[in-house]
């Protein structure tokens, strides 16, 4: 056995030996498009941060989306704005179709409600956000953004209880002339959900 195990040795190093400009090249080859990989995904990343940098959105752009486009185009806007934003919209969201996470003003969910261009959005659909942006989605901020209009009723709502919301006008601030969204709302570092977290 031992003489078997040395003969096994001897013919492995011959072989080696004999393959080792081989077994460089394929490592060689190897490293090469490991390296060209990650460069690719580099660049595709960097494209990207520069596209939605650059991203602007027309109201006309917005009309022309289905619901699931809208939530993708405000999920690309938070991203703009500084934010780790995914699109969650979809059977059983729980009033959330955007959930966002900024840096200094925390977790911040959006409702998108994709409309005609005079269709408005009611009270009920701030009652359904503030209902759920805290206790299930552990949401600082909540907001409605519609490209649309809301009621009165549902804007005075929103302002008393916290729930932020976005209409046509708005909307073109943010996604057409570049305004960051938590700067549209008024949002900062010391801004503190409390009355967002006393409302009933």
């Amino acid at each position: 056995m031992v003489v078997l195990a040395l003969r096994t040795a001897a013919a492995a190093a011959g072989w080696l030996t004999q393959a080792w400009p081989v077994l460089l090249a394929l490592a060689l080859l190897a490293g090469a498009v490991g390296v060209w990989r990650l460069r690719q995904g580099a660049t595709a990343r960097r494209r990207e941060r520069e596209r939605l940098a650059a991203l602007r959105i027309s109201l006309a752009e917005f009309d022309a989306m289905d619901d699931r486009n809208f939530e993708y185009a405000l999920r690309d806007l938070l991203v703009r704005d500084g934010c780790a934003a995914r699109r969650v919209g979809g059977a059983g969201d729980q009033a959330a179709d955007v959930i966002s996470d900024h840096p200094r003003l925390g977790r911040i969910v959006v409702q998108a409600k994709h409309t005609r261009v005079s269709g408005k959005v009611g009270s009920s659909v701030m009652y359904a956000v503030k209902g759920t942006a805290r206790p299930v989605h552990k949401a600082a901020h909540a907001v409605v953004v519609t490209n649309g209009t809301f009621t009165r009723d549902a804007m005075a709502w929103g302002d008393l209880y916290g729930v932020h919301w976005v209409d046509r006008d708005k909307l073109q601030q943010w996604a057409q002339d570049g305004a960051a969204l938590h700067e549209l709302l008024g949002l900062s570092v010391r801004s503190r959900p409390s009355r967002f977290k006393r409302a009933a």
